[in-house]
């Protein structure tokens, strides 16, 4: 379960055991752009060797480092120095340097330490007594020329000296321990806490964590110092089971509570509505299917109407039919990719110990699911009547893979050119093009190659040769009130996980609640299916047999919703400054809406296929 980076420590008593602290990238909710702990020339450990990442570590940006800061087990350590840094103003690299510490403060960017695979936490009390722990810290604060303090400079009344900028340049550590009484004699780290501090510390040789606290003027010239030091404590805590040591900083997590109501509110609209939905169509239909079946007389069959009028045109090959397969092949790749990832996420495979696991499993299944996206491609263009086959497997292989990539491209230009810790390095796009190229693209050839072979699908009733006339149709059964209404119920069950989900993505907030998600999946799936064959049915009635477009984009819709709700949430919850940050923001949140739109734009298409293919098997045709 846990990291393979980071084993889990259980000390002797009788040996001397050293703890190391780890440092990660630092993050920002002002921006968008991670940056590796050593760009802001903080003390680093340059002879350990850092740790690899694994390939979800690598997409987010993670970059964990060994960090200069070790303590002995059991032994507390007080105001123990680390090293100084020194800037002179006058040299170009310095004022570089210091300019970019500057920037990081003032944009609140925050440490991320790891010890024992454990974050550790900044905890501080909150509103109506509540203590949040933030697995993280700030490197710093500003407080403004009007004398306004700024993020974390709120928690102490002595930074009020107008443009200055507050180093946090002391860390108190409490390391959460209980022994083990069962297995050999050792402990094992339950909890790490810590309280970021800053003292001017005046005798730069002998820090004593003294005098008031270290800050710089904005316009400062000259030379300046940041003496680092630390102090380290250790407490037994018998209380905190090993297994359950996440428990106390996701309990603190905002808006817990909130979930349990808002995923309960949306489970009873979901239900209430799909039982209207069943109800409305099994009713209506099953008469529907009886006065049909009860026609013997040719007055009575050509007196027909509703949907059986159009049984000679409903399995019409649409227009368009190779990009629709194609899309569809995509579709079926990601919504086996999402079942199972949230599947193993359910049974505890990803968790948050495991870092990068999710991502990683996520790719890994989507290159080895390529033979499922060429098979179904092929199979629905063939019965789509399409003979190009070629052109077909290789859209199917390239199109939708090869716009995601490059989006994702251009973002890591971006990134490279920022120097954010979340470029993805060059190796690391050649061992991605490589699994795209090499394993994806063969599996999604040998897929089309079984789609192609096999009879195409047979359909229930035959297909006239001239196509019927579609009547004039009322403003609701034209195909874009229909497309654009048949939306609205996916997303409305899914827009408070969603809100997670983005705060999780953006405001760097650890999201655990695999259970949850994966409960609104599948209500997402069946409030698919059903809303767009009911908008099918209704179309069908209306003599409009156009259904295979129609019924892809009417759930596929939903992703416009959640693209304008993207919108609102970077507008109305982030704090999200400079251009580099806000494309960063939009393109990958067009990534996820492109991926959004296959998946139920998918589902809503084979729930339509299986009805429309369901009722006229059912009904006698002349």
């Amino acid at each position: 379960m846990e990291s393979q980076l980071l084993h889990t420590l259980v000390y002797s008593v009788h040996i001397s055991s050293t703890i190391e602290l780890f440092v990660n990238r630092l993050d920002s909710v002002e921006s968008v752009l991670p940056y590796e702990y050593t760009a802001f020339d903080f003390c680093s450990e340059k002879t350990m060797k850092r740790p690899s990442e694994n390939l979800g570590q690598v997409l987010f940006g993670e970059r964990i480092e060994p960090s200069p800061y070790k303590f002995e087990f059991k032994k507390p350590a007080v105001c123990q120095k680390v090293c100084t840094r020194t800037y002179d103003t006058s040299s170009p690299s310095d004022k570089a340097k210091l300019d970019f510490l500057k920037k990081g403060m003032l944009l609140n960017y925050q440490h991320h330490w790891i010890v024992d695979n454990m974050p550790v936490t900044w905890c501080y009390d909150v509103e109506d007594g509540q203590k949040f722990c933030n697995p993280g810290f700030p490197i710093g604060c500003y407080v403004t020329e009007g004398g306004r303090a700024k993020d974390a400079c709120v928690v102490n009344s002595n930074f009020k000296e107008k443009d200055a900028f507050y180093i946090f340049n002391h860390v108190d550590i409490t390391i959460h321990y209980h022994i083990v009484e069962h297995e050999q004699l050792g402990a094992r780290l339950v909890a790490a806490k810590i309280e970021p501090k800053s003292y001017e510390n005046p005798n730069d040789d002998n820090p004593d964590c003294a005098g008031g606290p270290k800050f710089l003027k904005n316009k400062y010239t000259g030379v300046f110092k940041i003496p680092y030091t630390y102090s380290v404590n250790f407490v037994e805590d018998k209380s905190i089971r090993w297994a359950s040591r996440w428990d106390y900083i996701l309990e603190s997590m905002p808006h817990t509570n909130i979930q349990w109501f808002s995923i309960m509110n949306s489970l009873v609209i979901v239900l209430f509505l799909s039982g209207m939905v069943a109800m409305i169509m099994l009713r209506t239909l099953h008469k529907d299917i009886a006065r049909y079946n009860q026609m013997d007389s040719v007055e009575d069959a050509q007196e027909e109407f509703g949907w059986k009028l159009v049984h000679g045109d409903v399995f019409r090959p649409p227009r368009k039919g190779m990009l629709l397969s194609v899309f569809l092949g995509s579709g079926t790749q990601i919504f086996i990719m999402t079942f199972v990832t949230l599947f193993f996420a359910c049974l505890g495979f990803l968790s948050p110990a495991n870092r990068g696991a999710l991502m990683t499993c996520a790719v890994v299944l989507w290159v080895l699911l390529g033979t499922p996206a060429g098979y179904v491609a092929a199979r629905l263009y063939k019965s789509f009547g399409g003979e190009k086959w070629k052109t077909n497997v290789l859209l199917t292989a390239f199109l939708c893979p090869g716009v995601v990539f490059a989006d994702f491209f251009v973002m890591n230009l971006i990134l490279w050119g920022e120097g954010s810790s979340a470029a993805m390095p060059f190796g690391t796009l050649v061992a991605i093009l490589a699994l795209w190229f090499c394993i994806s693209v063969p599996l999604t050839f040998i897929g089309a190659y079984f789609g192609f072979k096999k009879a195409g699908i047979e359909h229930p009733v035959r297909t006239n040769q001239i196509p019927r006339q579609i009547p004039e149709q009322s403003f609701y059964t034209k195909p874009l009130p229909g497309i654009v209404m048949g939306g609205i119920l996916p997303f409305g069950c899914i827009f408070i996980q969603l809100f997670f989900i983005l705060n999780s993505i953006w405001s760097h907030q650890m999201y655990y609640m695999f259970g949850f998600l994966f409960l609104v999946f599948i209500i997402l799936v069946i409030t698919c299916s059903e809303a767009t064959i009911l908008l099918c049915y209704f179309h069908l009635c209306a003599e409009d047999y156009h259904w295979q477009w129609r019924s892809f984009l009417t759930s596929g819709f939903t992703a416009v919703y959640f693209l304008v709700y993207a919108i609102h949430y970077f507008f109305s919850k982030l704090q999200i400054t400079g251009l580099a940050s806000t494309i960063l923001y939009f393109g990958y949140t067009m990534i996820m809406a492109l991926i959004f739109f296959l998946f139920t734009g998918t589902i809503g298409f084979f729930a339509c296929f299986w009805f429309v293919t369901k009722i006229y098997s059912v009904v006698k045709v002349d």
